[in-house]
């Protein structure tokens, strides 16, 4: 059976992380490792996480609960120190506020896996935006294409972080560029797509909700200045004359969103 490695990456988080140790501590699968990776929070995310590993161990749950506390230099460097930790097959960033949809949902995505022999070097699914108390805000506009690759980011990230499932491996040999401070998760999971192709590994999608996002992340709250690096990120891998293309593309599609 595969094994998942959820990562959890917080910063003084104490009032959103708990939904998120309640979803993963309810998952009915059986191999999981949970990394509570920490940035030295000054309020009582600590508490909550110690909490939630003893309850979990007094319960006799399977799953392994590990916590790390150390100052970093920000989210994504926290996201390369967890996946140096990672033992699982696959990797997967579900960040303070953000849930698994129903509690089997660990179960699906492997009953898609299975026992084969070459692991598909990413799964991935679609996504729900909720607020604070966890209730259904909408379904993510993007939406991911049955056959996606790493050139499927030119119309934009149409793969939510929190549904991206990467083979471990490749995400080890493949860390968050630091240079970016907001859209390092869309130049990563390109650079893992790209890393899949060079491979000939398969990519495969679920086809359910995999993951709810907190509405109002770290992106968000920055929208401006994510908006200027996932530009530049566009930029990178696809060159300046497709990424000034499919900006007029994405200019056109929000004035018909709006007027739709």
């Amino acid at each position: 059976m595969i094994r998942f490695t959820i990562i959890t990456c917080t910063y003084n988080a104490a009032d959103t992380l708990k939904c998120t140790l309640d979803s993963v501590g309810r998952q009915t699968y059986a191999y999981v490792e949970h990394i509570i990776q920490d940035g030295a929070s000054k309020d009582n995310t600590l508490e909550l996480a110690k909490t939630y590993q003893y309850e979990h161990r007094e319960q006799g749950k399977p799953h392994d609960i590990s916590i790390i506390s150390e100052p970093d230099n920000g989210l994504y460097d926290a996201m390369n120190r967890a996946i140096t930790r990672a033992t699982g097959d696959y990797v997967l960033f579900l960040n303070a506020g953000d849930t698994f949809p129903s509690d089997d949902t660990l179960d699906t995505i492997a009953a898609t896996v299975g026992e084969e022999e070459t692991l598909p070097a990413v799964l991935y699914g679609d996504t729900d935006i909720v607020d604070a108390e966890g209730r259904f805000l909408r379904h993510r506009r993007l939406s991911p294409p049955d056959n996606l690759s790493w050139k499927s980011f030119k119309k934009g990230m149409l793969v939510c972080h929190q549904a991206f499932y990467a083979r471990t491996d490749l995400a080890r040999s493949t860390p968050y560029n630091l240079g970016y401070r907001f859209s390092a998760d869309v130049d990563w999971c390109i650079r893992i797509m790209q890393r899949a192709a060079e491979l000939h590994l398969s990519m495969r999608r679920i086809p359910a909700v995999v993951a709810n996002y907190l509405d109002g992340g770290l992106t968000r709250q920055n929208h401006r200045a994510s908006l200027r690096e996932r530009f530049t990120v566009m930029r990178h891998h696809y060159g300046l004359p497709t990424t000034l293309a499919m900006h007029v593309y994405f200019i056109l599609r929000q004035v018909f969103h709006l007027s739709s």
